[in-house]
């Protein structure tokens, strides 16, 4: 994050709570809020720190970056959180993000499948290394094209840091509002990263039972159309 950054998290709706059980909650996190805590007491609002005031045994398993909005899964109960993270790890949950994107890609459908690692001195940011890179697959589908822009179905199967912007920035098509990987122009050209997890499935640690959420996003209408004014670019 650059010098100037100043965390002010969104505080309404305190936590957009989607569904909870005795393992589990599931939250619609907005862009701007952590997931979790970062160092120093300025950065210790966060959605963890929100759900834990209501429940101390409260866990993460996953997380969405802070520009990111859109769906996240709390265990709240140890045996919960163990069970959520293989799923995890074994890539049984299944995710969904949209995201508007730079300019028109060459094809409505594909696939990127680019190793990813940390871009050492410029920590958070990654990077495409084909030598030391972790395997990361997308999977992508154009929604809606854009005078400038176009509206994009994610589906990462791989879980790597910050993957489905690096992916789209190597396809040269930067998320609208990226901070870290767009041009000042493409990230001028939204108010916010429009990055959001839209869809969720899992299993329920407890019975098995399949489980799927869905959280509406500022930038996509109930339409499925792009409910945003971008700017020109």
């Amino acid at each position: 994050m650059a010098d100037t950054f100043i965390y002010s998290p969104p505080t309404e709706p305190w936590l957009d709570i989607l569904y909870q059980d005795k393992d589990i909650i599931v939250l619609n996190k907005p862009s701007g809020l952590l997931t979790n805590p970062g160092r120093g007491p300025h950065l210790a609002d966060c959605l963890l720190s929100r759900v834990q005031a209501e429940f101390a045994l409260a866990q993460l398993v996953h997380r969405l970056d802070l520009s990111t909005s859109g769906i996240v899964v709390i265990a709240l109960r140890r045996k919960a959180e163990r069970e959520l993270k293989r799923q995890f790890a074994e890539r049984i949950v299944k995710k969904r993000y949209l995201a508007v994107v730079a300019g028109h890609l060459a094809a409505d459908s594909g696939s990127i499948d680019l190793p990813l690692t940390v871009d050492v001195g410029n920590e958070p940011r990654q990077k495409v290394c084909k030598l030391t890179g972790k395997t990361a697959l997308t999977h992508y589908r154009v929604l809606q094209a854009l005078p400038s822009a176009s509206l994009l179905e994610l589906l990462p199967v791989t879980g790597r840091s910050h993957q489905l912007r690096v992916h789209m920035l190597a396809l040269g098509h930067p998320i609208l509002g990226d901070a870290f990987y767009a041009t000042e122009q493409v990230q001028a050209a939204a108010p916010r990263l429009l990055l959001h997890a839209a869809n969720l499935q899992l299993q329920q640690p407890y019975s098995g039972e399949t489980l799927q959420f869905t959280a509406d996003t500022d930038f996509v209408s109930a339409s499925g159309s792009l409910n945003w004014p971008v700017n020109n670019f």
